[in-house]
């Protein structure tokens, strides 16, 4: 699925952001879709580009954001009930600007950590196969 064309109502939303939020944008897209290779959904949540797998039950939604609140910087947003930003923070402490239990930030001027993005859909994809900590 790395190379899918990308849905029309997601191109309609990142057509107004900036060259360089659109091509970190494309970047991080590659990466997340060749994270796993399960079925994904490419649709959008709250506005924004969001992907999960196509099997209910087998993980949790990995939103893609650019804001004009923050133009130097694209997010990857994580759903808050989950453990998945706290275990993104202690895997990879500085891949990412952390905010709370839901935002991962990148620099749109520094280099992407390719292996944490990848990592991280991965973990968020299969989020309800893996076994948790008790």
């Amino acid at each position: 699925m790395a190379s899918a064309p990308l849905p029309t109502n997601v191109a309609g939303v990142i057509a107004d952001w900036p060259a360089q939020a659109k091509t970190a944008f494309a970047a991080i897209r590659a990466q997340i879709l060749a994270a796993d290779d399960a079925p994904l959904t490419e649709t959008l949540k709250w506005g924004e580009p969001a992907y999960l797998p196509s099997q209910s039950g087998r993980g949790s939604t990995l939103r893609l954001a650019w804001s004009a609140k923050r133009p130097d910087e694209i997010g990857l947003f994580v759903n808050c009930k989950t453990t998945l930003a706290a275990t993104m923070q202690d895997i990879y402490p500085d891949a990412f600007r952390y905010e709370g239990e839901r935002a991962l930030y990148l620099k749109l001027d520094a280099p992407l950590p390719s292996q944490a993005i990848s990592h991280c859909a991965t973990l968020t994809f299969n989020y309800h196969r893996t076994p948790k900590a008790k």
